[in-house]
């Protein structure tokens, strides 16, 4: 054994037969060692050990790995800065345990200031330049300037400007030029009255003089400067400044400034925060000491606003709260938002064991130095199969990996089964690692079963971060990770941007250019490339593209192909996926679809090999065995907000989301099948007990790269958008099918001029099929929801409007919760192949709403390239709906209507008739039936036959041939059998498509198969092949309903929508959904109340006060222990109330009604959670949250406004039952995450 105590560099180490490497420790955790080395190699019995699980390291322990690539030797399979462990080798890395994540509870500000920071500076503004800011939270109330040299009228202003302030504002004047020519004796007088000044009477001509105070604060709360003018040439600042503190406890300062320099008069002001920002956590995070770096995600679009700080010592702080170095430079929301958990994920970057790669000034050699300007050469950790013992707990990787294969930070490569399965007595393990700033993933999971990944963090990295490989990798769980600003890097296709895709052509076929959107840009910070693993508690919060994303293999890849998988990845189910967030990815922040290319590039398809491919199709069943039962996926607790294009997008067979949440998403969730028969027959996709939000109360922040900014939301501000203004947003799209939303509420969809927002839409520029087995029930749709669906008119982003898709977009509003309509389908408006005389079009909806049973006839054609379909229901001649086809260039054109049955069609071509044609029967049920009549020339002749399609094999079975008959009225006598009748004075081939098999579910087909009618017609016309003006009116039927329209309902539909009020990310805690209504003057006059809501129960007031309520803070559900009403004129009873009587852990909510010129109660507050004694002077609504006890919660909050106006809505989630508070236990709370960590751990 070698035990190493103080710095060292070697060129390299081997550990083996027995060797023992151990980092040296003290009980005072004192000693600092750093071995830097080329390379650690540890095989055949030897070990590394720093610090042990039960004995944890408390020293500091750096390795540090250097060399460059383009000198030294390169050892076999490990290259060079590794640490590398093969066969026999041991790694026991143990650093002292820290918390590893948690969420904001408070929002961080840009500058740490509620209303952001001032800065102004500018020459030559001559006279008085004052500046107004609000004590209690550093806003800036006015900017004026009073040109006092030149105008007795301006000096009167001032005057009067000063008069009309309230007590204890902040007021900040400096001079610009020169201010005292004009400037009046009474203003000087006023200037020292109400601010204390004792230089502004000696003022004189261009002097420099700059002045910080408190409205009647008197001369001690007066801070100023002043310097004196003689010529051009003088110089001097005069400064002055003063901190203060705002009622949530930041100290600010307020700065003013006045100076000549070179003859430039300048005149400034600054309000920022000083001394540090605190954070306030939702945990324990006491294990963070002073020094330590954090990182605190984006909660935008963009990912880049993800910022790094630096603790500072903050004796002040308790558990929960840290206090920051920096400035922060954008908004970090830490607030429940609308509902939904928008909570800014906070991580460590510092443990005492660090691994890092020793980095040149800038990129060197051949290392992608056209995309990286910086050296990505880091160092690597890479774990061969049959070693001794892994386990890695608490270490730093900072500058690891490099942009070659198989060189990441942590790389487990190949190793088969690392836990009991494997043989290995204790699992092998990843846990509280912090991986950043590094170049090539964050932790690779290669060949590699049964792996726990825990607590781990992958911050700005290159390249897919949590990765999966090959395909074949299974049972491994992904506990409580984070990873965020996960960047494109180079290795694979799927990882690179825009230009690194058209760029890196070296392993396609040929001048084949890739293209970034199918080929690349799929970079996602969760790689997950089989469904069999486990997805707990994670989140993933900005990549470039997807945040989580799930894919599936035809066949294993790299390394492991050729390996004979006994589970196919499309085929087995989704192992857990619980509880994980997913935000400020471009793409998705959840993808569920595709696979990637297995093939190599050839000249029949140049794409490179793992490029991102789209024939895979997930379709989970038991055993992975198709011919066994459907087993869903179930997406359970999923948070996905601020993504720019899809909260998530779905694709697969069975597949069930639920207790989710989606916001400020461009689309919120897309389910989808496949196009023209979904993948896997009658399955079906799902979504229950889930919120959609459009546009929230998280404004977002401009900068960060954020790309599109407008106006929208509720109240119509500016805000971030997740594409151009123009941008249709929706919260849930209808694509493919068949799909069902049920017990979901959809909140804040507001249009804009520039664009329409709806609850429900459908995928735009859509040419493939839609079923009208879609269905919706039991969604509930909030007040500022203005459109409840929306399908589609020409214009930005829909284009034409015209696709196939578009047109036959239809669903079924099984219990008249969107429409108000009982068992209606909804369709397009200008659908006529749907509707019936009884119908009701919602024209802003463009759409129409009607009764009926509606199937599909899928249309296919065989040589029959650019051909456009014609059909027209016999009801509706003059409403034909033109059918451009699925992929018009294609040999077998296809087309699939929907259809209301019981009717008559006839369909026409823009060309020649198809000689081959076939008519498939899509979801119709047993004795369902259409009539359709095709155009064709007079003198063709038929064979038609009739099949049962078995698709999964191509098979026909029970073929019957269809005879002629000679009128129509006697193949309407035998529509049961197998006829047809061709009218060749109009050129209709009529026949009747009738079912005769059952149909089980959710399934196209009949349980005996696709039941499909084939026709072979034989012509040598050359001729166009449409019928309308013949068969138009002599086929012409009244228009008809079959099935009466229902009448609307009437009131709320009860028991629709989700049944939760809020979707968090620790769900085994308690939240007390409060909300304030707060009007204004006129709105009062007009006789609005004012209300506070708790938990859904109003408490109402109209006479003027304050209303109290006092609810106790560790009951659940809610308990409220008193309501108090105090007018006005018993403000000194309210005052003694709130010192004395409220019970020890109980939460306070106030607000009043009316105008108050003086609410007298701010030093009660400051027990009640405040940081100092608020100004209520003169204001026209006030609402505050507190809370009684020794803990001061992060929660409590005071809102005010200025006379006469009010507050509107304010939302609020309290939590119940903090550890904070001082609850009595009661009992064990139920850890469902905890549970599922346990049960992984079993199976594994």
């Amino acid at each position: 054994m070698f035990r190493l105590t103080s710095d060292a560099t070697v060129n390299s180490i081997v550990i083996k037969d027995g060797g023992l490497l151990v980092f040296g420790d003290d009980k005072d955790g004192s000693r600092n060692i750093t071995l830097r080395t080329r390379y650690i190699l540890i095989k055949d019995g030897g070990a590394l050990h720093i610090g042990a699980e039960n004995c944890r390291y408390k020293s500091k322990a750096t390795i540090a790995l250097y060399g460059k690539s383009d000198e030294g030797e390169s050892m076999p399979t490990f290259g060079k800065k590794f640490i590398g462990v093969e066969a026999g080798g041991t790694l026991e890395l143990h650093g002292a345990q820290k918390a590893s994540w948690t969420l904001l509870v408070r929002t961080l500000n840009s500058s740490g200031l509620t209303f952001g920071s001032h800065a102004f500076e500018k020459d030559f503004s001559r006279g008085l330049n004052v500046r107004v800011i609000d004590q209690d939270t550093a806003k800036i109330l006015e900017i004026e300037r009073f040109d006092t040299h030149e105008y007795h009228n301006e000096s009167r202003r001032l005057q009067k400007f000063l008069r009309d302030q309230d007590p204890g504002r902040i007021v900040a004047i400096a001079v610009g030029d020169s201010a005292v020519k004009s400037l009046l004796q009474g203003t000087i007088q006023m200037i020292q009255d109400r601010l204390g000044s004792k230089l502004i009477q000696g003022l004189g001509y261009r002097q420099a003089w700059a002045l910080v105070g408190v409205i009647d604060g008197g001369s001690t709360s007066c801070n100023e400067s002043v310097r004196n003018y003689e010529n051009h040439s003088s110089g001097g600042k005069a400064l002055a400044q003063r901190e203060f503190y705002t009622v949530d406890g930041q100290k600010f300062s307020v700065t003013a400034y006045s100076e000549w320099i070179e003859g430039v008069s300048l005149s400034g002001f600054r309000v920022e925060a000083v001394d540090g920002v605190k954070l306030h956590l939702l945990d324990d995070v006491s294990s963070w000491k002073p020094g330590d770096q954090i990182v605190v995600a984006s909660t935008d679009y963009s990912m880049y606003q993800a910022e790094e700080f630096t603790l500072l010592p903050c004796p002040k702080c308790n558990r929960f709260q840290v206090k920051v170095k920096e400035t922060p430079q954008f908004l970090h929301m830490g607030e429940i938002i609308d509902g939904v958990d928008m909570r800014a994920e906070v991580g460590i970057l510092t443990q005492n064991i660090v691994i890092r790669g020793e980095m040149e000034d800038s990129c060197y050699a051949e290392n992608q130095c056209q995309f990286f300007d910086y050296d990505t050469f880091g160092g690597h950790v890479l774990i061969k199969k049959n070693f001794t013992s892994v386990h890695l707990s608490h270490v730093e990787l900072k500058h690891m990996g490099q942009q070659h294969l198989g060189r990441y930070p942590v790389h487990f490569h190949l190793c088969g089964d690392v836990d009991y399965k494997g043989g290995y007595r204790h699992a092998t393990f990843v846990d509280g690692l912090s991986i950043h700033h590094s170049f090539s993933r964050c932790i690779t999971v290669h060949g590699t079963n049964g792996l726990l990944i825990k607590d781990t963090i992958g911050f700005d990295t290159l390249g897919h971060c949590f990765f999966l490989e090959d395909g074949i990798e299974q049972r491994n769980t992904l506990f409580h990770n984070l990873g965020l600003l996960t960047k494109p890097g180079t290795l694979l296709p799927t990882d690179r941007n825009n230009s690194m895709c058209t760029t890196m052509r070296e392993k396609v076929f040929g001048n084949y250019i890739p293209v970034p959107a199918t080929d690349c840009m799929a970079v996602s910070t969760f790689w997950i490339a089989h469904p069999n693993n486990n997805l707990i508690n994670n989140a993933a919060a900005g990549s470039q593209d997807a945040g989580i994303w799930y894919l599936f293999h035809k066949e294993p890849t790299g390394e492991s192909s050729g390996l004979q998988l006994l589970a196919k990845p499309e085929l087995t189910p989704l192992g857990i996926f619980y509880n994980n967030r997913v935000h400020s990815s471009f793409k998705a922040g959840l993808f569920i679809d595709k696979g990637v290319k297995t093939t190599n590039a050839s000249a029949a398809d140049p794409r490179e090999y793992l490029c991102l491919d789209n024939s895979a199709r997930f379709r989970p069943h038991q055993d992975a065995d198709p011919e066994k039962p459907r087993v869903a996926a179930l997406i359970d607790r999923l948070i996905a907000f601020k993504n720019n294009d899809n909260g998530a997008w779905v694709r697969g067979g069975d597949i069930v989301i639920q207790n989710s949440a989606f916001a400020d998403n461009g689309i919120g969730l897309t389910f989808a099948s496949d196009g023209s028969f979904p993948s896997d027959e009658g399955s079906s996709q799902e979504v229950s007990e889930s919120l959609f939000v459009g546009e929230s109360r998280n404004y977002g922040f401009q900068g960060g790269q954020n790309k599109y900014v407008g106006t929208g939301g509720i109240d119509q501000k500016p805000r971030t958008l997740p594409r151009n203004r123009t941008f249709p947003i929706r919260g849930f799209q209808i694509y493919d099918g068949p799909i069902h939303v049920t017990r979901c509420t959809f909140k804040q969809y507001v249009p804009t001029p520039d664009r329409h927002t709806s609850a429900i839409g459908f995928l735009m520029k859509n040419s493939w099929q839609i079923t009208p087995r879609n269905n919706i029930s039991l969604v509930k749709f909030g007040p500022h929801v203005s459109l409840n669906v929306f399908f589609g008119k020409p214009g930005p982003w829909f284009e034409d409007c015209e696709l196939d898709g578009d047109k036959n977009s239809i669903f079924h509003d099984t219990d008249g919760s969107v429409t108000g309509y009982k068992d209606a389908y909804v369709g397009r408006i200008d659908n006529y192949l749907i509707r019936h005389p009884s119908c009701v079009n919602v024209t802003k909806w463009n759409a129409v709403v009607c009764s009926g049973n509606y199937a599909q006839v899928y249309v296919q054609t065989w040589s029959t390239q650019n051909l456009t379909m014609t059909i027209t229901r016999d009801e509706y001649p003059a409403y034909p709906m033109v059918l451009r086809g699925i992929n018009q260039k294609a040999t077998f054109p296809q087309y699939q209507p929907v259809i209301m049955l019981e009717k008559g069609y006839t369909i026409h071509w823009n060309g020649p008739a198809p000689k081959t044609a076939f008519l498939y029967l899509i979801n119709f049920n047993k004795n369902d039936w259409i009539r359709v009549g095709l155009c064709y020339p007079s003198n063709t002749s038929f064979q038609v036959t009739f099949g049962f399609l078995q698709r999964h094999n191509g098979s026909l079975s029970k073929m019957e041939e269809y005879e002629p008959l000679h009128s129509l009225e006697e193949l309407q006598r035998k529509q049961s059998e197998r006829k047809f009748y061709f009218d060749s004075s109009t050129g209709l081939l009529f026949l009747y498509l009738k079912a005769k098999s059952h149909r089980d579910g959710h399934s196209y087909c009949s349980s005996q198969g696709c039941e499909r009618v084939k026709i072979q017609a034989a012509t040598d016309s050359k001729d166009i092949s449409n019928c309308m003006a013949k068969a138009y009116p002599q086929y012409y039927r009244k228009p008809s309903a079959l099935k009466p329209m229902p009448s609307m309902l009437k009131g709320l539909c009860q028991g629709c929508g989700t049944r939760q009020v809020v979707f968090t990310s620790d769900p085994h805690k308690s939240y007390l959904p409060v909300q304030f209504q707060s009007p204004s003057q006129a709105e009062t006059q007009r006789g609005d109340l004012s209300v506070i809501s708790i938990n859904g129960t109003d408490f109402t007031f109209r006479s003027e006060g304050v209303l109290l309520l006092i609810v106790d803070a560790c009951s659940v559900p809610f308990r409220l222990t008193e309501k108090k009403v105090f007018s006005f004129a018993d403000v000194s009873l309210m005052e003694e109330y709130l010192k004395t009587s409220i019970p020890p852990r109980s939460i306070v909510l106030l607000s009043t009604r009316g105008e108050i010129k003086q609410l007298n109660i701010s030093d009660s507050l400051v027990s009640l959670g405040l940081a100092k004694p608020a100004n209520l002077y003169n204001k026209g609504s006030t609402i505050f949250l507190g809370f009684s006890g020794n803990f001061k919660p992060s929660w409590t909050k005071l809102f005010t406004s200025p006379a006469r106006e009010g507050l509107g809505l304010l939302e609020q989630f309290v939590p119940l039952q903090l550890d904070g508070y001082g609850c009595p236990r009661a009992g064990t709370v139920r850890r469902r995450d905890l549970e599922l960590l346990k049960q992984t751990s079993k199976a594994h």
